[in-house]
């Protein structure tokens, strides 16, 4: 592919910009079904020649075998690296030649696909996408490679801080569950892999029945729904049965410490958080924007870095509130000096503490609401990321009227459901906290301010 295609290409994804208008205004999601009865949720848009199709199946690496975790992720890598006749190098050529991006992903949930293609070579994307799904060729020389690829990924993250502070953490706070295993699995499970499994896993996990679709871009629903089947129709009318169960993250208040010779010592804890059908969602997402999600302007940036402590313990400490399909998070993390590491901890216990009993403010409330309705419209800025968000309303189950819902949700909450989603979630005696370098002074760890 010359230079200057790609050049278009990428101008063209950036320059896919919607006007800053409220949430749902500034386009429309029609729902396409197709002669054989396959679903899409399509935001049509013809300003530019480019469309982008995003693909999910229900049940990701929470259903990899135990010994074998990694086995989705691992498929995944494999998609792209050869399908029907068409070899690793012939495949990759072909969408290098016609400007198509193909990819793969997993996580616990699900098995995702996106595809990114010009106009006019819309039928070649699809019928690549297609021979992917249904004949790929897992050759061995591929296979082996994308093995070492995974392996030497797993074993530099044994020595990232964070990344094995995360991973304590998700194993403790899950323990028993699929959810503690890692998706990008073991050295030991990935070199268990077989193609074998990988040829199960398309036959039993890529079914019709398991399957959400979207699109976004430069297409018709009169083009999109014959496209549909000539796409999908190939796989597996339904998926073989599975069951993940739902499961209350432990918050035991404990902290685990461990050791490694870095300078700094990476933090990071969690507490049991709500699911994204909780009614409590949109109270959440205030209060966590003003305890860690909102940037400089959140609590617990300034209680580290800014004007609220002037002692500059951190760069920066976020927290997030995370929903799995059948459990919540509510997450923090920084990273700070080794000297000061009790100090930040205490502080940061501090704030979950105050946040616990007094809730916020009216001016943090009307900040979070103004910031949250106001900045949406503007992360809508390409095809690809129309597509994402369709897939996001249906994965969650949020309805196809979400986006004229939202603002209202928001604006809807009230101070006293801030406080009480405060109280209910931001409890600093269910935090478990896991730090990985060479912490000092804990026995002068400030109180948690409960």
């Amino acid at each position: 592919m010359s230079i200057s295609i790609r050049h278009l290409i990428v101008v063209l994804v950036a320059g896919l910009t919607l006007v800053a208008a409220p949430a749902g205004a500034a386009f429309q999601i029609q729902k396409v079904v197709s002669p054989g009865g396959i679903e899409a949720w399509l935001i049509e848009d013809h300003r530019i020649p480019l469309m982008a199709v995003d693909i999910s199946f229900r049940g990701g690496a929470a259903l990899d075998p135990a010994g074998k975790e990694g086995l989705a992720l691992f498929t995944a890598s494999l998609l792209d690296e050869g399908a029907g006749t068409l070899d690793a190098s012939a495949f990759q050529k072909e969408m290098a030649d016609k400007s198509i991006a193909l990819s793969y992903g997993a996580d616990l949930d699900t098995f995702s696909v996106s595809v990114k293609t010009l106009t006019q070579f819309r039928d070649r994307a699809f019928e690549l996408l297609t021979l992917s799904l249904t004949k790929p060729r897992f050759d061995a020389d591929a296979v082996e490679r994308v093995r070492n690829e995974m392996v030497t990924s797993i074993t530099s993250n044994l020595s990232n801080q964070n990344w094995v502070a995360r991973r304590k953490l998700t194993e403790t706070v899950f323990a028993g569950h699929p959810y503690a295993r890692a998706t990008t699995g073991t050295v030991p499970s990935v070199r268990a892999v077989a193609v074998a499994d990988m040829r199960r896993f398309i036959k039993d996990r890529l079914g019709r029945d398991q399957m959400l679709v979207t699109a976004a871009g430069d297409i018709t629903p009169a083009e999109l729904g014959p496209a549909l089947d000539r796409m999908f129709a190939a796989l597996p009318a339904k998926s073989a049965p599975f069951t993940v169960p739902d499961v209350t993250p432990k918050g035991e208040g404990q902290t685990i410490t461990i050791q490694r010779d870095y300078p700094q010592t990476a933090i990071t804890m969690a507490e049991p958080g709500i699911k994204r059908d909780d009614p409590d969602w949109y109270a959440g997402q205030i209060v966590n924007y003003t305890l860690g999600g909102g940037g400089f302007q959140s609590r617990l940036m300034e209680d580290v870095r800014g004007a609220g402590s002037k002692k500059g313990l951190s760069y920066g400490f976020q927290s997030a509130f995370v929903p799995y399909k059948h459990a919540g998070l509510v997450i923090a993390g920084g990273s700070t000096r080794n000297a000061t590491a009790a100090e930040t901890l205490g502080i940061v216990k501090a704030e979950f503490g105050k946040m616990h009993n007094d809730g916020i403010t009216e001016a943090e409330l009307n900040d979070a609401k103004t910031y949250i309705t106001g900045s949406f419209p503007l992360t809508l800025t390409s095809t690809d990321r129309l597509a994402a968000l369709l897939m996001q309303l249906r994965t969650q189950d949020l309805g196809i009227d979400y986006l004229d819902r939202r603002t209202a949700l928001i604006n809807g909450v009230s101070l006293d459901d801030a406080k009480r989603v405060s109280a209910r979630l931001l409890d600093p005696a269910n935090l478990t906290t896991v730090m990985v370098g060479k912490p000092q002074g804990f026995d002068a760890a400030p109180p948690s301010g409960k």
